[in-house]
């Protein structure tokens, strides 16, 4: 029945953001129906085979399906794009990024969308019903760690998958071991080990490393202790042996009640017995020499022997 039709058309449009391609369009109109709502305005084509059936502006939302739809039916979104699908903050290079089989053949595509392509893309990786389709999660934060433009940036996005809980446990290394020659494959694989073992942030992640190249003993991360209140804290680095603790002073700490819960948990920590140590996370960068030398000493007067 043609209203059957008119309303699966609409159901369609609306779990695909108002975008659809030229073959999904053949199933419900004529090519004089389609040719004609474009020639009047009330679709754009915005690809030789796909349409936004609208004559607003196009909206981030629609971004991704324009780019899969173009890319063709072998195509998934992938990297940053499916990883922010699935709900990671704070990372987005402005494009959309599609992963497709190695021997499938594409033609130009519209401007902010890259193609990768891969010769592994095992079933297991692909969520097949999503909305679009992407990549699971942890072969989405893999690839954006391979075709991210700097190691620095790698490591942000595998830490910021664990700390925002979109992997845990082996889901990395369990990708890892399907794509032997991926890129980046030994920093990924101990960022994200790191970070199982506690080293959420890339600030974090920094000050372990500089502790290992100094050859200092390796700290517990994510330590749980409890104030004064009884409620369950979380140290960033705790040197149990000595009771030298550090606390990694991010951007959040320039908020007010921020610092103050912080230095609350610092005076507990004092009163307790403990040696504090805080950095904020430019100096772990820019004066790892001053921090390490800060930490070596503090290790030293707690018994700590080299």
């Amino acid at each position: 029945m043609p209203g059957d039709e008119a309303g699966e058309l609409t159901w369609l449009l609306f779990h695909q953001e108002q975008v659809l391609s030229l073959d999904q369009a053949r199933r419900y109109l004529s090519p004089k129906a389609i040719r004609h709502r474009v020639d009047v305005g009330r679709w754009r084509q915005v690809h030789r085979a796909v349409y936004v059936t609208h004559n607003g502006p196009i909206v981030p939302a629609q971004l991704p399906w324009i780019g899969v739809l173009c890319a063709g039916p072998a195509a998934v979104l992938g990297g940053l794009s499916a990883a922010r699908a699935w709900g990671l903050r704070r990372y987005d290079d402005k494009f959309v990024h599609i992963l497709l089989p190695a021997n499938h053949q594409t033609r130009s595509m519209p401007p902010g969308v890259r193609v990768h392509r891969t010769t592994l893309l095992p079933a297991a990786d692909i969520l097949d019903v999503g909305q679009p389709r992407r990549t699971m999660p942890a072969r989405s934060l893999v690839d954006a760690a391979q075709w991210a433009p700097s190691d620095q940036e790698a490591r942000a996005i595998i830490a910021a998958g664990f700390q925002q809980r979109l992997v845990g446990g082996d889901d990395v290394r369990q990708v890892l071991d399907r794509l032997p020659r991926a890129r980046r494959r030994a920093l990924i694989a101990q960022t994200a080990t790191d970070a199982v073992g506690g080293a959420h942030s890339l600030p974090e992640l920094d000050f372990l490393r500089l502790v290992r190249r100094a050859g200092l003993p390796e700290p517990t991360r994510q330590a749980v202790r409890h104030d004064a209140t009884g409620r369950r804290r979380y140290l960033d680095a705790l040197f149990e042996e000595w009771r030298v603790h550090v606390e990694i002073d991010g951007s959040q700490h320039l908020d007010p009640a921020t610092a103050w819960a912080d230095m609350r948990r610092q005076n507990d920590l004092w009163r307790s017995g403990d040696r504090v140590l805080r950095f904020p996370a430019w100096a772990i960068r820019h004066h790892p020499a001053d921090v390490i030398a800060q930490l070596r000493a503090a290790l030293l007067a707690a018994g700590w022997s080299p």
